[in-house]
């Protein structure tokens, strides 16, 4: 029996500081270290964004070697969004509804100290 052709997972690990001028790959592989990646940075609480075509474009850049100018746009957006969902989910955690109305005004009046 055959086994299926699949392709190998590619995995890219980006590392930004503000210091520097472009964030960096810290780390890269194909198949079993591409899942060893994933896992350490799901274990680490690290999300993990899959984009096939943003790997392969990640995959070209040396390990250690910031980005090319021509992928700061999208590696931006893409921190800017992960960046957005990381504070969601901080504020989530003491923003909640207990579906009780603590102010005493009447139903329907905002409560401007709130």
């Amino acid at each position: 029996m055959e086994k299926p052709n699949i392709p190998l997972q590619n995995a890219v690990a980006l590392a930004y500081n503000a210091s520097q001028a472009a964030p960096q790959v810290v780390a890269k592989g194909r198949g079993l270290v591409a899942e060893a990646i994933i896992a350490r940075a799901r274990e680490s609480g690290v999300y993990v964004h899959e984009s096939k075509e943003l790997v392969s474009l990640l995959m070209q850049v040396e390990l250690d070697q910031q980005i090319p100018p021509a992928l700061y746009r999208t590696v931006a957006e893409l921190l800017a969004w992960l960046y957005r969902i990381e504070n969601m989910q901080l504020n989530s955690s003491v923003m909640y509804d207990t579906g009780l109305n603590y102010s005493n005004n009447s139903p329907g009046e905002s409560d401007p100290t709130r």
